[in-house]
């Protein structure tokens, strides 16, 4: 398919898991696209596997942010989608009786507030050309409760959900559609990195998805291509959720 032929499609944290499998799928439906990461060498090498724009991105700095579209713009004459996936999820951000300030202020910054500046720098761009697809990552957690705390992150997901909704409502006659992607556990190197320091913790989170599996990132990418597209048209303000069955299990098979 070629849904995205000539659009130009923006994805942060572009080099690596979800959003270099995206990257991937919008180029071979017919996008040029702009990764943005924090990693040079990973980001170029992104950008040239999909024959691309790599723009070194701090997603924290508004400087950098806005310079990020300004090149895609400036590259290309214009911006149709934009994925605003760039997150983390570290180690010292574990339950609220032990995750410290500081770790609860860096996942803020990174996986919320990287949201906030990739919508308030781009929706110029979108309202100017009257048309655009705004994807912004949040999780399945921003739906449900987990035992196994990552309390900043859970927090971060739930405000990347509530501001795509909002987003999406007050920019849906401008023809701009913006949606919360909310993916179940995926097999990136993050989870891999779990499962290699805390297997416990890492079984505990598959035994509560009937499909059976975590996603692969191909999978995810196959739900943000299908949001940036006019196949979603009628789409907007919406969470979508594609977590293999968590959010609507209350058992799952044996």
């Amino acid at each position: 398919m070629q849904r995205l032929q000539d659009r130009v499609a923006v994805v942060t944290g572009g080099a690596s898991g979800i959003g270099l499998a995206t990257a991937r799928r919008f180029a071979e439906e017919g996008a040029r696209v702009v990764i943005a990461d924090l990693d040079a060498a990973a980001g170029e090498a992104a950008a040239g596997e999909v024959g691309g724009l790599f723009v070194r991105t701090d997603v924290t700095s508004e400087d950098d942010v806005a310079a990020l579209f300004e090149a895609a713009h400036g590259s290309y004459g214009r911006v149709d989608v934009a994925f605003n996936n760039a997150g983390i999820s570290p180690p010292d951000d574990d339950s609220i009786l032990e995750t410290g300030l500081d770790a609860w202020k860096r996942v803020q910054d990174v996986n919320l507030t990287s949201v906030y500046l990739c919508c308030k720098h781009v929706l110029p761009y979108m309202r100017a050309q009257g048309k655009g697809s705004i994807i912004n990552t949040a999780s399945f957690v921003a739906r449900m409760g987990a035992a196994t705390s990552q309390i900043s992150y859970t927090a971060s997901k739930g405000g990347v959900l509530a501001m795509s909704r909002e987003l999406g409502v007050q920019f849906a006659r401008e023809g701009i559609r913006v949606n919360a992607l909310c993916p179940g556990p995926v097999n990136t190197p993050l989870l891999q990195e779990l499962f290699a320091t805390d297997p416990e913790r890492a079984a505990r989170r598959l035994v509560h998805i009937p499909a059976g599996r975590f996603a692969e990132a191909t999978e995810i990418a196959a739900a943000v291509a299908f949001l940036a597209s006019d196949d979603s048209s009628f789409i907007t303000a919406s969470e979508f959720l594609v977590d293999g069955g968590i959010s609507g299990a209350y058992v799952t098979p044996l």
